[in-house]
């Protein structure tokens, strides 16, 4: 196992050491779930933005937080995955959420079932946090990860801070080194906000297993991608062509890369902002200000933001000329 003390403290505050210029970015964006002004998910505006993030040169992330996932039975998440299947080939990732209590234990054979669901689609699972994985220690997670990688072929980790659901937790470093040596985990989502931290995993990242990706969830960040981190977010479903573009600009070594991210991250600061979960109705207000959805309604239980919030949006809107 790699000595994380060493690897994160090396250059640790000279983070200009790990730009990488005009490299390719693999991007994945999170897929919202847009509603009715009846309130029922409206999957013809689903499957429209599944194509429209493919057709915009990025990998589509389905039953993550942006799409309810927490909030959806089990029929509709299957419905999901049919839908991405259909669309992508198969070239999708999924999370693989597990439903549960506070104090209940792990529950292997249910993850596994959720990962096989995906898999046999031919997408790749993200082992989304649950009350039974993020109540074990650091030990107990890394080996929750391994016994999953005796029954998957292959899968991607994820960290999601508790801003984002009650039972999240970010690992310590030395957990997501272990994670790293997990020969079937392919990669990991990152969403602690916290660039440092994402700093010292790129670093035990490209020590250990550089073929390893590390999938920036900073919304707050997202030029996270210039120092070595692909992405799954969720801000990037307002605007997959914009986010798509960025990381052409990047590749090629155009200065108008900054520029464009800098809009982009102008829309993820208000976004993003407490209570982080209501960005879902930003998105939705988003979608409807593009032509993507009929409507902002989002399901009950769901952070609202203020009424004004959509002049904001539209301003925004309007500097990116996305305007419907």
């Amino acid at each position: 196992m790699v000595e994380v003390g060493a690897v994160a403290d090396d250059d640790v505050r000279d983070v200009h050491t790990l730009v990488r210029p005009r490299r390719r970015i693999t991007g994945m964006s999170a897929v919202l779930l847009p509603h009715t002004a009846e309130g029922a998910v409206d999957w013809q505006a689903v499957e429209a933005h599944v194509a429209r993030t493919v057709e915009a040169g990025l990998t589509p992330a389905v039953n993550m937080d942006t799409g309810y996932v927490q909030l959806l039975g089990e029929g509709d998440r299957r419905r999901v995955l049919d839908l991405a299947a259909s669309v992508t080939g198969g070239d999708f990732v999924s999370g693989a959420f597990v439903g549960d209590r506070a104090g209940d234990a792990f529950d292997l054979r249910a993850y596994v079932a959720e990962a096989s669901a995906v898999a046999e689609r031919g997408g790749t699972p993200v082992i989304f946090p649950s009350h039974g994985l993020n109540g074990r220690d650091d030990d107990g997670w890394v080996a929750a990860l391994s016994e999953l990688g005796g029954e998957l072929d292959r899968f991607i980790g994820f960290e999601l801070g508790s801003m984002f659901v009650p039972y999240g937790r970010i690992p310590s470093l030395d957990a997501f080194a272990a994670m790293v040596e997990i020969p079937r985990c392919v990669g990991a989502k990152h969403s602690s906000l916290s660039r440092q931290a994402e700093w010292d995993r790129l670093r035990v990242r490209d020590a250990v297993r550089p073929d390893f990706m590390l999938l920036t969830g900073n919304d707050l960040a997202i030029d996270m991608v210039v120092y070595g981190s692909d992405y799954l977010l969720g801000l990037s479903t307002f605007a997959p062509d914009l986010f798509a573009r960025r990381d052409r600009l990047w590749a090629e070594g155009d200065p108008a890369f900054h520029e464009l991210n800098d809009l982009l991250q102008h829309l993820g600061h208000l976004t993003f902002r407490p209570p982080v979960p209501a960005y879902r109705h930003d998105a939705a207000i988003f979608f409807e200000l593009r032509g993507w959805a009929s409507s902002d309604v989002t399901p009950p239980g769901v952070p609202r933001r203020p009424a004004w919030e959509r002049d904001l949006l539209v301003g925004i809107a309007e500097r990116l000329g996305v305007l419907a």
